[in-house]
């Protein structure tokens, strides 16, 4: 047979020691690794497209998911009673730019207030970041939020008070210069001293501190102590625009009357805002719920779009295992001629090539879900998510995949080299 010159490229069926026909399950797949093995450079170019389609299916899934729980867990925590209003929407859609957009003034949340029953508490909220803050000679990078709002605050906000008090209507009422501090800004300024009845400077103004707030900790690798609450009265004073848009958090009794309380803010508002009957409202009332589903909608087109990459990319990959495995056949047409001329069967050399061609796929499926898992779930590091997120359904859906492209691809060249007559097959050079 001059083995010197026609030495086969991959392991040949004599060198596995169940050479009876039909070739179990068990050594198929063993042959199919060996495949792999002997030829580590073709086998690695042609893993390349199933890992990078399947990575990038799982990563953005993933990715969409770990995102998803840190923002499920940031909504959460302000409370199940509160909702929001807001002039447009926070998670912006198709329709998210208004025709009749008016800012939600300062003075529309009063009469609000004013005009509606049910709430507990309603907590306007301005301000922003970017302030700087000196105190006992420590400065702060200018980086600080400064929020101007009312006595209803942290608890439409979802803070406890640590030390001193909160704002008071009093202080609101009277514009005092007072100011309510985060933890991690309280820390910055004073370290361990107390900082209750100390001065703090901002920019554009000194207020004095009654209070500091316990600590919420990070969201989205952003703390959410390093801040101050100061009369939203004294903001407007020192900032300027009391017509400025701002947000108001409204606190219902409780979780079982807070649709009462959503139908009569948007009623009251709807009148305060002049939107007549029949017109769609100029204002936006969000919940958890709604929240939540806003940005379930944004998830589900990046995962879509993720998910069609990676097809795009599976299909390029699936004609390339097609050429490699046809390749193959016509190196290993002597290694089929053989087999033939032992007793095997049609049947048994296209199982035995369709097993190479779906063993291939799964191994690349493998290390791209374990790539695309691994990367996303880096991204917790930085969101704070408590736990690995596994899209078990999408890991699911992925090694189904790849094992109908292995058999799609796989079936022309594992039945080409089945219809391989084992005479011509012997006589191959």
């Amino acid at each position: 047979m001059r083995d010197a010159q026609h030495r086969l490229p991959f392991p040949p069926l004599s060198a596995h020691p169940a050479s009876s026909f039909p070739m179990p399950f068990k050594e198929l797949i063993l042959l199919a690794l060996d495949t792999l093995r002997a030829s580590k450079l073709r086998a690695a170019l042609t893993l390349l497209g199933i890992v990078i389609g399947v990575f990038a299916i799982i990563v953005s899934v993933t990715a969409v998911g770990v995102i998803e729980s840190a923002v499920t867990g940031t909504i959460e925590s302000f409370g199940s009673t509160k909702f929001s209003v807001n002039a447009r929407p926070t998670v912006q859609g198709s329709d998210g730019d208004r025709v009749d957009y008016r800012p939600l003034t300062y003075a529309q949340v009063e009469l609000l207030d004013e005009r509606t029953r049910r709430p507990v508490g309603i907590a306007p909220s301005a301000g922003g970041g970017g302030v700087r803050f000196r105190a006992e000679g420590t400065v702060t990078d200018p980086n600080v939020n400064l929020y101007g709002s009312n006595e209803h605050w942290p608890e439409a906000n979802g803070f406890e008070l640590d030390r001193g008090r909160f704002l008071t209507d009093d202080d609101v009422r009277l514009a005092r210069p007072m100011i309510v501090l985060g933890a991690d800004l309280a820390e910055k300024l004073f370290g361990d001293r107390d900082p209750l009845g100390k001065t703090v400077a901002g920019d554009r103004a000194t207020y004095i501190v009654v209070g500091v707030l316990k600590r919420k900790g990070e969201t989205f690798g952003q703390s959410m102590d390093l801040m101050g609450v100061v009369p939203i009265t004294h903001l407007f004073a020192t900032y300027g625009r009391a017509d400025r848009d701002l947000q108001a958090n409204v606190i219902a009794a409780n979780a079982a009357t807070i649709q009462e309380t959503v139908d009569e803010v948007i009623g009251a508002l709807r009148v305060i805002r002049g939107v007549r009957p029949g017109q769609e409202n100029n204002f936006e009332i969000e919940t958890n719920e709604s929240l939540l589903e806003g940005f379930s909608s944004v998830a589900q087109g990046v995962q879509m779009g993720g998910a069609g990459i990676g097809l795009l990319t599976l299909l390029a990959a699936g004609i390339g295992i097609m050429n490699i495995m046809l390749v193959s056949v016509t190196e290993r047409t002597r290694e089929i001629g053989i087999r033939k001329a032992l007793g095997a069967k049609r049947r048994d050399v296209l199982r035995q090539f369709l097993v190479e061609a779906v063993v291939l796929c799964q191994v690349g499926g493998v290390i791209g879900v374990l790539g695309g898992i691994g990367v996303a779930n880096i991204l917790g590091i930085f969101f704070d998510t408590a736990g690995v997120v596994i899209p078990w359904g999408w890991v699911g859906v992925a090694f189904v995949g790849v094992t109908f492209f292995g058999v799609f691809f796989g079936v022309y060249p594992a039945a080409k080299a089945a219809r391989l007559d084992p005479i011509e097959a012997l006589r191959y050079e």
